[in-house]
Order: C-alpha cells, then sequence, then structure tokens
C-alpha cells in the first residue's frame, strides 16, 4: 500500500469560508491584546507570525488553523479556551462586540 503524502492547508478544490466565526474570532484576539496593551506586531512575534497574518486574522479575513490558535493564546498568556469563550460571546451577540 502506497503511504499518502500529508499536504499543509485546506484540501485541494475547498472553497468554503464562513466570515461569521472568523470575524468573531478576530475581534475576540483583538479585545485580549488590547485589554493587555500589546501591539499588534508584538502580538505577532510572540506569536511567531507575521505581522500582516495577525491583521488579517483580527480582521476576520483568515480562519486561523488550531496550531495558530495555540500559539496566539500562548502569545496572549491565555489559554485557547478562553479566546473560543470569547469568540462564542460574540457569535452569541454580534452586535456588541468592541
Amino acid at each position: 500500500m502506497q503511504k499518502r503524502s500529508i499536504q499543509r492547508g485546506r484540501p485541494t478544490g475547498t472553497t468554503t469560508y464562513e466570515a461569521e466565526p472568523a470575524i468573531a474570532f478576530g475581534a475576540a484576539v483583538r479585545e485580549e491584546r488590547t485589554n493587555q496593551a500589546i501591539s499588534q506586531e508584538s502580538l505577532a512575534h510572540l506569536a511567531g507570525i507575521e505581522r500582516s497574518h495577525m491583521g488579517k486574522i483580527e480582521r476576520g479575513e483568515h480562519v486561523p488553523t488550531l496550531p495558530l490558535i495555540l500559539k496566539i493564546a500562548r502569545a496572549l498568556k491565555c489559554s485557547s479556551a478562553h479566546l473560543m469563550a470569547l469568540t462564542e460571546d460574540k457569535l452569541a451577540s454580534p452586535n456588541s462586540s468592541d
């Protein structure tokens, strides 16, 4: 049996993008970052990603992977569960964000 290679990212042909959760997660990250008075550039550096990528995440233009969510949470010195709870709160009441 031939071993399949592991491919990064979305499977070929996948075009699904759900903006609402991405926007809510980005708002949660931004809220936590600003509460801690951390610049976007500093957070990106702490998480080991490009600042422009962090900007896309905060604007909801990019849906981060689980490993990236864990890196962001670690950089913010909080749990990924905390970020997910903030995200769920924002999804439950989108008009009360920010």
